[in-house]
C-alpha cells in the first residue's frame, strides 16, 4: 500500500516522528519565570514558590518552568481587591 493510500485523500504527509499540533495548545502563550516575575512585579523566587505551592499552574520543560499567560492574568484578576 502506498503512503498516499494510507493517509487517505486530502491528508497532507507528515514527516516521520512529527505529530500534529493540538490547535488549542498552539494558541497558548507560555511565559518564563522571569517574564512572570516582571509582569507581577515580584522576584523570580516568589514565582517559583507560587508554582511549587500550586497557586500558579506551570509546565516543566527540562529544568525550567513555563507558565501559561492566561494563568498569570487569572491569578492577578482573582487576587485583585478593592480598597475601601
Amino acid at each position: 500500500m502506498s503512503t498516499s493510500a494510507q493517509r487517505g485523500p486530502g491528508k497532507p504527509a507528515e514527516p516521520s516522528g512529527v505529530h500534529p499540533v493540538d490547535p488549542v495548545l498552539a494558541e497558548v502563550k507560555f511565559l518564563t519565570v522571569a517574564e512572570v516575575a516582571g509582569v507581577m512585579r515580584v522576584s523570580k523566587m516568589t514565582v517559583y514558590r507560587m508554582v511549587h505551592s500550586g497557586d500558579l499552574p506551570a509546565v516543566r520543560v527540562g529544568r525550567s518552568f513555563r507558565v501559561p499567560e492566561k494563568a498569570v492574568h487569572d491569578y492577578l484578576r482573582a487576587a485583585f481587591i478593592e480598597a475601601g
